[in-house]
């Protein structure tokens, strides 16, 4: 099964509640924190919530 790696490029501050608790349920605490999760659907619906956070490849 594919893979994803998750990278924070941008900062959880001011930005709404259920977008800092996704950062965190992902793994993420801080600018360039890399994470690598299982692409399945609950994953990519977490960083869908914070696309505009986050950049996302995928990894074999």
């Amino acid at each position: 099964m594919a893979r994803l790696k998750v990278t924070q490029i941008k900062s959880e501050i001011g930005g709404q509640r259920n977008q800092r608790e996704t950062l965190r349920s992902l793994g993420l605490k801080r600018i360039s924190d890399v994470v690598v999760k299982e692409d399945r659907p609950e994953i990519r619906g977490m960083v869908h919530t914070v696309r505009h956070l986050v950049v996302v490849e995928e990894v074999d």
